[in-house]
């Protein structure tokens, strides 16, 4: 609440009616210059509270601002990881096609030898045709992520640039409480919706505060003298003034007491989204910690699934070599292994994005 400053200047003419202006002007001069600055300040309970008000719009800007920061985090997050799945995937792709590539060339050699039907030979090239196919689905999909993400990074578009895959190193998830702590303290939809509840009471505050008299403070100091100047002979023309006035509002229509009304109703409305964001941070914290400790408890499984379908398949593949095993089952252990690779690409993506979605409500731990 600092006071306002102005600074007013110019020259009163008094003349006789009828004269002309510019002919008595010429004649006799200005009679009075004007030249001050001037100090003005009014003191209310309006004021006190449209200053708190607008501090708590200040923090609720802010927390806004950190609310969408930690959203587009996020955002980027997960998109950082949906590239390098699809190049994982893609990798797994191409590693799919050369095992089936490798699989036709030894159901050839076998049916040249007689030990298989040529049959064989058509399963495996059918499975060869499927992994060629989806190896220019991921390539593309691969491709798709990469120009996505550069959208969100560069500030210049290019799709000139490479990631580093990190899906092998699993962050520790801390324990829920101390989960909880940082939550308590860093949360900014709670500290939004509390700054909205503050401004919304000094609201009715600063409404209520039209039925109450204000006191106001104006000094002047200056030139008002038939001379600009700071002397005119003897005479010192800088002088000051000082007024105090006391205004005390009477009657206004009832607008005083509408204002209060719509103040007050916002206040109560604040207050339900105070109280829901408060129950709905609690549920979504417990949500957000059950979803990232599931995703980073399924990552071993996932690991040990890909590890074993992979084993699986090699262990497949002796067998058909030996008469052992069936074409049938080298192509079931193939789509598995490629299956089990990509569960588990997926499975590291899915819990680094959970990590960055709890730390929305946590900041960065």
């Amino acid at each position: 609440m600092l006071p306002s400053l102005a600074y007013t200047t110019g020259a009163i003419y008094t003349k006789p009616n009828g004269t002309d202006t510019a002919a008595f002007i010429a004649a006799n001069g200005p009679r009075e210059y004007l030249s001050q600055g001037a100090v003005h300040e009014t003191l209310s309970l309006a004021s006190a509270a449209d200053y708190r008000r607008a501090r708590a719009l200040e923090a609720l800007a802010r927390a806004r601002a950190e609310i969408a920061a930690r959203g587009l985090i996020s955002t980027i997050t997960r998109d950082f990881y949906d590239v390098i799945i699809t190049q994982q995937k893609y990798e797994n792709a191409q590693a799919a096609a050369d095992d089936a590539r490798k699989f036709v060339d030894l159901s050839r050699k076998l049916e040249n030898g007689g030990e298989v039907a040529h049959s064989d030979v058509v399963k495996a090239q059918l499975q060869a045709n499927d992994r060629e196919r989806d190896v220019e689905d991921a390539r593309l999909a691969a491709e798709q992520a990469k120009l996505g993400l550069a959208v969100l990074i560069f500030p210049t578009f290019t799709a000139d640039y490479d990631l580093v895959n990190d899906l092998g190193e699993v962050p520790t998830l801390p324990e829920f409480t101390h989960i909880q702590d940082l939550a308590a303290h860093n949360n900014p939809e709670i500290a939004a919706a509390n700054a909205a509840m503050q401004a919304a009471q000094n609201e009715v505050s600063s409404a209520f505060a039209g039925h109450l008299p204000s006191l106001s403070f104006d000094y002047f100091y200056g030139i008002d003298a038939n001379h600009y100047a700071t002397y005119s002979g003897d005479i010192d023309n800088l002088g000051y003034q000082a007024v105090a006035t006391f205004n005390l509002p009477i009657f206004d229509w009832g607008a005083t007491r509408s204002k209060i009304k719509q103040a007050q109703l916002r206040r109560d409305a604040a207050r339900v989204e105070l109280s829901a964001a408060q129950r709905a941070a609690l549920a979504n914290l417990r949500l957000f910690y059950n979803q990232a400790k599931t995703a980073r408890t399924q990552i071993d499984l996932l690991k040990q699934s890909a590890d074993l379908a992979a084993e699986s398949l090699r262990l497949t593949v002796l067998r058909y070599e030996g008469g052992e095993a069936t074409a049938l089952e080298v192509v079931d252990a193939q789509n598995a292994s490629l299956l089990a690779q990509n569960n588990y690409a997926e499975g590291a993506g899915r819990y680094r994005a959970a990590l960055a979605n709890l730390q929305t409500l946590t900041g960065t731990f």
